[in-house]
């Protein structure tokens, strides 16, 4: 398979596999995405996941690839027909964590089985050591639907012997709790009923398994004692008596009772109740998941066995760059992420595969320029495109709507606050104690700071963490970076104004520990293994806390515009100016001039066109605030009582559905509002429960949510919900042209500026779609190709503008430019244009340059007054009065040509907006001198 056929890296374009869209299935796809301009494809993690999942992140087998996927052969046909159009691959994979419990990990089932002599007892970060005697050299599983002395009592650990494999395990519902081997000797021991051979074979199989107890290499010997033990209980009288010695162990008997509690006491692991993970769990997980448990990736072993597969299909020239998912909650990035370039470059010498990580980046935070990788996945782009296209003016407006209505913080800086406060004593609450555990015992090291106490650091830590203004720092043994400090004394700054004063020399001394004074300085040994350990511990706990606050729960209970609530983004901030805009367009080609640019992602809260729609509200304000008063009055014959929805909820709804109501819906199509008021429940009922308000996930309001169900559907599918239902449609209809203009306008910048656009499955079309699982619905990929074949005229494109066609063409015809000028798009000069006239306001523009190439962007911003609710999303020529571009150079041609074989004419070195935006809603023009 030739390497050399491969494109350079141009456009992305993100594929979600699963079951239901298998590799096999993206195969004949392939000329659709080269047609369309794409370079590569960038799939969702393609190693063995658990069954049925729909995402991948949660891999229990990282040495295959995921048979519901077609596994390995599947995915070879898939770069063959990738390269037979000069194509690559980027594949996301998952170091931080893998899935647990169930029945399906088989390093998970052996580290149940034997403790720390697993050889996998090292790959999961467990803390082995307990302050509390009942966890002490056990690893706590919060699995059980019940506490553990109920599931006992009612039978719901069945002891089981799994005859083919010859083990034991106990099993509760789809999770396998292993028994040890040493401990399969009083299992195994015939009863009278079982004599003569057969008897004595059992009863020597079983001293030998109860020998395993003192045996160094134990978990080997009992590979073969195993598979003794299956070969005889192949025979029924043995498997008989087995399963008789079974029923010694039925825990509904009082004797069975005790003898099963015995021997799961007896095992490396404590099974208990699913609520005991927030206060007692200890070993890290993904973010607060118990079902997804923490790798300790930066142990070579670690790194080699989870990366194997990986590597060998790199050296084989099947896989063209990666996506590390989480990237953050690793140990230590930098150094995991140099070892990784490393390996890449020793696999595919000769070639650059790119590295990029899901990094969430706080205001005024940059990626590390040494960490030796091509850039972030690109929310903090989709944080730009939004600040751009929000007016300045709605914001005060739409903040006391919000505040006056749902009686809740206008600032979204409090809201975060108080969710962080109620997550790290909450669901995080074992994390945050353990990460104290460690600061206490760095305190009892030295003689001067033994006498502080574990309850000052608790609340040092907490308010450190509750004020971190950044996912987290990056501590070294050379302390916190002169780039870290900055935010690292936000924190301090915020801690010390909610502490009291006696608590400040405790603070200090906490910010000395935490990469105040490097680790380094101390000597080799105990101390200074304490000392890092807790400021790993520290930053492995600011990034699940920041995540499980912000875009877990406070993006679901703040709602001044919702449109600026998303994974990445900086919701603090409403808006922001043109120059702003410019200024990161520059830097990141400085920085990270392959970085990736999405607008859309598989955990975005809103699609990217329903985003661009609601962003019209920040400059309608005075309009939408007259409008929810009516509709208030108007919903409330739709209510079973006045507590629900709460008025917070109904106004989250009204932004939910002004921002996803599907173009295509009829007031006659009863099939289509039944389709999507099923879709607005899935959303509302996650939303309830993720705000953790009136519901949550841990302890369902299923009154509140059955009533706030009932409205929802009364609004959009019965009779006395269709004058509110009418004025809904009325309102998406006024500003539904301005939101699409948004989005062609985000679709263009997102192909020009600087960086590698990315594309997500199916948004070549509008993309109106709601959080997870909404925004991996099917993708009808047959009208996206015939529409592609079609080539329609720009007159009908326009005309029918609802149907999605019009950013299909503007992104094919994007892309397929970039494919002829990739030196120009890849690394051209950034330069700001200076527009003048009435509504120069509204216009943003740009060229870049690279060689004798040019190219001209001119995009609108922010104009739906201009539009006056107009039935296409395009500006009038008209409207656009004297407002002009300024060039900073002579047009050769001074006739330029655009998109759709649009034309303009230069003049003194300016560029007539009219003009330049007279026949299609947004433009370029390519320069080249001959």
């Amino acid at each position: 398979m030739s390497e050399l056929l491969i494109t350079p890296l141009r456009a992305t374009l993100r594929l979600q596999f699963h079951k239901g869209f298998t590799l096999d299935q993206a195969v004949p796809l392939v000329p659709y995405f080269a047609r369309l301009g794409i370079s590569h494809v960038y799939a969702s993690p393609l190693l063995a996941a658990r069954a049925g999942s729909m995402h991948g992140y949660d891999v229990v087998d990282p040495t295959r690839v995921n048979p519901e996927l077609g596994g390995e052969p599947a995915l070879r046909r898939l770069v063959a027909s990738l390269r037979e159009h000069g194509m690559g691959l980027i594949v996301d994979i998952v170091s931080n964590h893998m899935a647990v419990g169930g029945g399906d990990n088989p390093w998970w089932l052996d580290l149940l089985e034997w403790g720390r002599l697993s050889p996998y007892g090292e790959f999961f970060d467990i803390q082995w050591h307990s302050p509390d005697p009942l966890m002490e050299g056990q690893l706590l599983l919060p699995f059980l639907g019940s506490d553990y002395g109920a599931a006992l009592q009612d039978g719901a650990l069945p002891l089981c012997f799994n005859a083919e494999g010859g083990t034991f395990h106990v099993e509760h519902y789809e999770h396998h709790f292993p028994i040890c081997p040493s401990d399969y000797g009083e299992l195994l021991r015939p009863d009278d009923t079982l004599s003569g051979e057969a008897a004595d074979q059992l009863k020597a199989l079983a001293e030998r398994f109860s020998t395993l107890s003192y045996q160094t290499d134990a978990h080997s010997l009992a590979i073969a004692l195993k598979e003794e033990l299956a070969q005889l209980a192949s025979d029924p009288p043995v498997r008989h008596a087995i399963q008789r010695n079974l029923a010694l162990y039925d825990s509904k008997t009082e004797a069975g009772f005790a003898r099963l509690h015995q021997l799961l006491e007896r095992q490396s692991y404590r099974v208990a109740s699913w609520r005991t993970a927030a206060d007692d769990i200890n070993w890290r997980r993904f973010f607060d998941v118990n079902e997804l448990g923490g790798l300790r990736v930066e142990r070579p072993a670690v790194f080699e066995a989870t990366h194997g597969k990986i590597f060998q299909l790199i050296g084989e020239g099947l896989i063209d760059g990666l996506r590390i998912d989480h990237i953050d909650g690793l140990a230590d990035p930098r150094g995991y992420c140099r070892k990784l370039r490393r390996r890449l470059d020793a696999l595919a010498p000769g070639r650059h595969l790119p590295i990029y990580v899901e990094k969430i980046l706080g205001e005024g935070e940059t990626l590390h320029a040494d960490w030796a990788v091509d850039g972030s996945t690109g929310y903090e782009f989709m944080n730009q495109l939004a600040l751009l296209q929000h007016d300045p003016a709605g914001e005060a407006v739409l903040g006391e709507l919000w505040q006056r209505l749902a009686e809740r913080p206008a600032a979204f800086a409090e809201e975060a606050r108080l969710a962080r406060q109620q997550i790290l004593n909450g669901s995080l609450a074992s994390d945050c104690e353990s990460v104290a555990q460690a600061l206490l015992q760095v305190a009892r090291d030295d003689l001067m700071t033994r006498d502080l106490t574990l309850g000052a650091i608790r609340r040092v830590l907490q308010a450190l963490i509750v004020h971190f203004p950044v996912y987290r720092t990056y501590i070294s043994a050379m302390g916190r970076s002169t780039q870290d400090e900055v935010f690292f004394q936000r924190a301090m700054d915020g801690a010390r104004q909610s502490l009291g004063e006696g608590d400040w020399p405790v603070l200090d001394c906490v910010a000395g520990w935490l990469g105040g004074h490097p680790w380094r300085r101390k000597p080799r040994g105990r101390s200074r293994k304490l000392l890092r350990h807790a400021c790993v511990r520290f930053q492995q706990l600011t990034s699940p806390a920041a995540a499980k606050a912000v875009e877990d729960t406070a993006l679901y209970r703040s709602a001044v515009l919702l449109s600026r609530n998303d994974v990445g983004y900086n919701t603090e901030q409403f808006s922001a100016p043109v120059s702003d805009f410019h200024e990161v367009c520059q830097q990141r080609l400085t920085s990270f001039p392959d970085n990736l640019l999405t607008t859309a992602t598989h955990d975005h809260k809103r699609g990217e066109d329903t985003r661009a729609r609601l962003a019209v509200l920040s400059e309608r304000s005075t309009w939408y605030v007259e409008q929810i008063g009516l509709w208030h009055v108007l919903a409330r014959p739709l209510r079973e009582d006045d507590q629900a929805p709460s008025f917070g909820d109904e106004l989250i709804l009204f932004q939910a559905l002004l921002g996803s109501w599907p173009l295509h819906l009829r007031d006659d199509d009863q099939d289509g509002f039944t389709e999507y008021a099923r879709r607005i429940w899935q959303w509302q009922q996650k939303a309830l429960r993720e705000a953790k308000l009136q519901s949550s996930w841990s302890a369902p309001n299923e009154a509140y949510e059955q009533a706030v169900q009932a409205f929802t559907e009364r609004l959009l599918l019965s009779r006395e919900g269709a004058l509110l239902r009418g004025k809904l449609a009325e309102a998406v209809n006024s500003i539904a042209a301005a939101g699409a203009l948004n989005g062609l306008a985000q679709t263009l910048l997102r192909m020009t500026v600087p960086g590698i656009p990315d594309l997500y499955q199916g948004n070549e079309f509008w993309d109106f779609s709601l959080v997870d699982p909404d925004n991996r619905r099917p993708v009808d990929y047959p009208a996206r190709e015939q529409a592609l074949r079609a080539v329609a005229p720009l007159p009908e494109l326009m005309a029918n503008w609802r149907d999605g066609r019009i950013k299909q063409a503007l992104i094919a015809q994007v892309l397929n430019l970039r494919a002829e000028h990739t030196e120009l798009f890849r690394r051209g000069s950034y330069q700001a244009l200076e527009v003048l006239g009435s509504q120069a306001h509204n216009v943003l523009a740009f060229t870049r340059e690279h060689g004798e190439q040019r190219v001209i962007v001119i995009v609108p911003i922010r104009c739906a007054t201009l539009l006056e609710n107009g039935a296409v999303p395009q500006v009038d020529a008209l409207r656009w009065g004297d407002t002009r571009v300024v060039l900073p150079f002579a047009a050769c041609d001074a006739n330029l040509k655009g998109l759709f074989s649009s034309r303009a004419v230069t003049k003194n070195r300016e560029l007539e907006v009219s003009a330049a935006l007279g026949d299609f809603p947004v433009n370029l023009f390519i320069l080249q001198e001959h």
